[in-house]
């Protein structure tokens, strides 16, 4: 039954004001509602995002959301204009090359909040891609 439903990721936030600049006013997110504990942003497909007060914040550095998009180049651009600046890493696991990585599955790359949030951008391979490829088509 659960798996019918929407669902929604909730990240906490140790400044709203912050929080509240970087996704509407960088990222370009339509506030849907606000408050002084939350913030709720408008996603695709009748998704929504809830940014909420916390006095500690994310102690995790692993992703905590990920967008899918159709077209991850395209997106790299628009946030690369916004300044949002795209992470690089240099691990096994993942690797990036020009902010991509190749995930088997996907490809993706990953931009940090004010609140230090860790939150990717994906786009799935079509069947019969390549698996091991930084070269977003």
């Amino acid at each position: 039954m659960l798996g019918d439903h929407l669902v929604f990721p909730i990240v906490l936030s140790k400044d709203l004001a912050a929080s509240r600049a970087f996704y509407h006013d960088t990222l370009g997110l339509e506030i849907l509602r606000e408050d002084e504990e939350r913030i709720i942003f408008r996603c695709g497909g009748g998704s929504q995002l809830s940014v909420t007060l916390s006095t500690v914040g994310t102690a995790d550095t692993q992703t905590q959301l990920a967008w899918r998009a159709p077209d991850l180049q395209a997106e790299l651009e628009d946030l690369r204009g916004r300044g949002v600046p795209i992470q690089e890493y240099d691990l096994p696991d993942p690797k990036t090359e020009g902010g991509i990585a190749d995930m088997g599955f996907a490809w993706a790359a990953w931009i940090i909040d004010p609140s230090q949030n860790v939150l990717a951008i994906i786009q799935p391979k079509p069947p019969g891609a390549p698996t091991v490829s930084a070269t977003v088509g």
